[in-house]
């Protein structure tokens, strides 16, 4: 079963310096039709003018997932060291029991950025920081995982650490991403048990023979192979969360 979500009908938070173009209920933005997707409680496409900050309150029992999508960002969370992030590379504040103050500052240029929020799986524990400057393409052009809360995918089991390895989350679920050629494709296998929920970045693809272009989302339930098809070279992240 698929549900589509286009990119005309998101919501929006606006302020002079940013935009949020919002999937699910966010700030100013509150819909009944759209409060989450499992443990997927925010997808929010940002825009942040030249040297803008986005900030946000108290946070508590999520993890923030950044990735950005053009230009830099500087993630500047309570009392931890900045973090620059540069074009497809990825940031997590994994919240914990409460982080006070979240901000992401835009580079000189502006940045355009997809900001995930993952219910974590426990309240407890200290927030922490974790980011990726860029993780390598897949081999096979398919989904790479970029962050995941399970220990098979964790490098650390395998006694490796690379710059390309998945950031840790404190939820059981998966981000991921591809670029998928033009006439080519890109698979996910999973099982019945987990929802999916893909966003297009840039580019056509097809899910189901359904069209989808940048900005607009699909939400999958009850699927074991999620399969998508490029009609122009496209980049997609795909979340993987328990079935709600």
């Amino acid at each position: 079963m698929i549900r589509v979500r286009r990119a005309e009908t998101l919501g929006a938070v606006r302020s002079e310096t940013f935009e949020l173009r919002c999937h699910f209920a966010f700030a100013t933005y509150q819909d009944p039709f759209h409060q989450h997707d499992g443990q997927l409680r925010v997808l929010n496409l940002g825009a942040l003018h030249p040297s803008e900050t986005y900030f946000l309150g108290a946070e508590a029992a999520v993890d923030i997932l950044t990735w950005v999508q053009a230009g830099s960002l500087t993630a500047q969370i309570d009392d931890f060291a900045p973090e620059v992030i540069q074009t497809e590379g990825l940031h997590l504040i994994s919240t914990g029991s409460c982080c006070h103050t979240l901000g992401w500052k835009a580079g000189a240029e502006g940045t355009s950025f997809l900001q995930f929020w993952f219910l974590a799986d426990t309240e407890e524990g200290l927030p922490r920081q974790e980011s990726r400057k860029s993780f390598p393409q897949a081999d096979d052009g398919g989904f790479r995982v970029l962050a995941s809360g399970f220990p098979e995918d964790d490098p650390e089991e395998c006694g490796t650490i690379t710059d390309g390895a998945p950031v840790t989350l404190s939820a059981g679920v998966r981000l991921l991403h591809a670029t998928i050629r033009a006439g080519e494709g890109a698979a996910y296998n999973t099982t019945l048990a987990r929802d999916l929920y893909l966003v297009v970045v840039s580019g056509v693809v097809r899910v189901e023979g359904t069209m989808l272009n940048a900005g607009d989302a699909v939400a999958v339930r009850s699927v074991a192979t999620l399969a998508v098809m490029a009609d122009e070279q496209a980049v997609v992240l795909l979340a993987d969360v328990a079935a709600g």
